[in-house]
């Protein structure tokens, strides 16, 4: 299969003030499929977030290289768009001036109706089509953070990066945007990468689940692969034995291994 997303030995270690270091991550080595959803899932501290702003090109590795389709990551780019926990929006813009605006900036060459086209095309895709001319502060909060998925799909990203974007929600505000997310990637068909503390929506969402170990010299400790057919029903996959399999691998991992090695 052809490489599509690669970190090969990536280190990241940051200065501190005594003159010392951190060193955050230590020999990371992952490869990313195009068209999967990736979680990676770990306890605070162990740099999900720093390989997200690596491969988003908000930060840079210390060592090591990152390769999205055979060429190297430098800086931010159009074809790696981030979704924050926090929505990011522009508040003196409505919903669809706040998608509009990034599309305008990747996409200059396109005419008005082209334009609105695409707007309309994202703004009806996550369901806010009655909100479109709404500021921020007019919408709930799950209604914003669809904006910011909006948003980040319209500019037609290759990876789609996702920093717990569910996680300042409340639990069915958050299962309503999984279900959103579910039905907008079998759609498009971007690879996603997604970092978030839920377990259960790790095995939800993901093809395989990467699970990083403590830090300091946090590294990719196992990967499970989650075998279940798409779409998927969180009801239906309560008793699932391939659902309970990987629940039970990432909750022995994270809080069985880790609390041993704490001791």
């Amino acid at each position: 299969m052809k490489k599509f997303l690669s970190l090969e030995g990536v280190d990241k270690i940051f200065p501190l003030p005594n003159k010392g270091e951190y060193v955050a991550l230590r020999d990371v080595n992952l490869e990313i499929r195009e068209n999967e959803v990736v979680s990676i899932i770990g306890h605070s501290g162990c740099g999900k977030s720093t390989i997200l702003n690596i491969i988003a090109g908000l930060d840079e590795a210390t060592n090591g290289v990152l390769l999205l389709e055979n060429k190297e990551i430098k800086g931010p780019g159009p074809e790696r768009a981030v979704v924050f926990q926090n929505h990011s929006l522009l508040p003196w813009l409505t919903v669809y001036q706040n998608i509009e605006l990034a599309v305008k900036k990747v996409m200059p060459e396109l005419s008005r109706n082209e334009l609105d086209e695409r707007v309309m095309k994202f703004v009806n895709m996550v369901g806010l089509e009655h909100a479109k001319d709404k500021k921020p502060d007019e919408i709930s909060g799950g209604m914003k953070q669809r904006v910011g998925i909006a948003r980040a799909l319209s500019i037609k990203p290759k990876v789609l990066l996702m920093d717990e974007p569910f996680g300042a929600l409340d639990s069915l505000t958050r299962a309503n945007l999984q279900e959103h997310l579910m039905r907008i990637q079998q759609k498009i068909e971007n690879t996603v990468i997604i970092i978030t503390h839920d377990v259960d929506e790790a095995v939800l969402l993901s093809d395989r689940i990467v699970m990083m170990t403590n830090g300091p010299e946090a590294t990719i400790g196992e990967i499970v692969e989650v075998n279940l057919p798409r779409p998927r029903d969180r009801v239906a996959l309560q008793n699932n034995p391939e659902y309970i399999r990987c629940r039970e691998a990432i909750l022995e991992f994270l809080y069985k291994k880790f609390a041993k090695e704490d001791h």
